[in-house]
């Protein structure tokens, strides 16, 4: 019996993943255009061909590209400099990492409807500064919100996960600053040159880990943009969600086929991240 307990464990796991590659695999069957209830059963590209055709989907590329590549630098950038500023001062632990973990539970569609409340030109900012004489109508705020450059997606999305990167890589850098970094003090560097040629670099592999989680997930997430993003362009999640809400079932391939393209760029951000991952191993073997 004890033998066959980790097999059992893995039970719960094994039945999420077989849910998880069954739709993976349906949407990728049907986008390549079968779907036998609607009597479509052979494979074509028409599809793929038809949305790669099409000029909205180049702006949804590179909306998509945009936000979720500045969200997640910013969010690993501000977020790795909070974690060396804690580390630093010892604040690991307490009221502090209580506050950072917040936003983490907070849900994105709060998160989306709390940027609205705030940073929108009809939001309290704009009341304030209309209300203080430092703008002389409301619409005179900047457009942070429902703009085509994605700056209202881009500051949600820095908000929520930015102490998601804090707590990623929190335990780590303080593990490694009270070790190594205080070895590397104690042998002449300064605290400064001790983190960046010491802590940072040994840390790199976790921070590029929180780059590519919040890359992909932003990449594939539709509440957000659907929320804060303008009509146009539109982000590629929203793209996909608006041809899946067709009314006329036999475009779903269509929809999928947006899909398989969002696949296809996190596949290919996986891709790069495992490339750098390993440039820093041999880096640091030939150190």
């Amino acid at each position: 019996m004890k033998k066959l307990t980790p097999y059992i464990l893995l039970i719960p796991q094994m039945i999420i993943g077989a849910v998880f590659l069954t739709g993976l695999g349906t949407g990728i069957v049907q986008s390549l255009g079968v779907i036998p209830a609607f009597g479509m059963t052979k494979f074509t590209t028409q599809y793929y061909r038809e949305v790669l055709q099409d000029p909205n989907l180049i702006a949804a590329v590179k909306y998509s590209l945009f936000t979720s590549f500045l969200s997640a630098f910013i969010a690993c950038a501000g977020g790795t400099l909070i974690c060396a500023l804690l580390v630093s001062r010892k604040k690991t632990a307490g009221p502090v990492m209580r506050i950072v973990q917040l936003p983490i539970i907070v849900p994105h569609l709060v998160v989306a409807l709390f940027i609205v409340n705030i940073f929108s030109q009809n939001g309290i900012l704009a009341r304030i500064g209309a209300a203080l004489g430092l703008l002389r109508d409301q619409s005179e705020f900047p457009l942070l919100i429902y703009d085509p450059h994605g700056f209202g997606v881009i500051l949600a999305y820095v908000w929520k996960e930015l102490p998601f990167v804090i707590y990623f890589v929190m335990a780590l850098m303080a593990n490694i600053n009270g070790k190594l970094g205080e070895a590397a003090v104690n042998l002449g560097a300064s605290r400064r040159t001790a983190f960046l040629r010491v802590t940072l670099p040994l840390c790199m592999k976790s921070i590029l880990t929180a780059f590519l989680i919040i890359y992909v997930f932003s990449l594939g997430a539709y509440e957000m943009p659907f929320i804060l993003g303008a009509t146009k362009p539109k982000a590629l999640p929203v793209l996909a969600y608006v041809a899946f809400q067709n009314p006329d079932l036999r475009t779903r391939p269509r929809a999928m086929a947006v899909n398989g393209i969002i696949i296809f760029l996190s596949l290919l951000a996986v891709l790069v991240y495992h490339l750098l991952i390993m440039g820093l191993r041999r880096k640091g073997e030939r150190a």
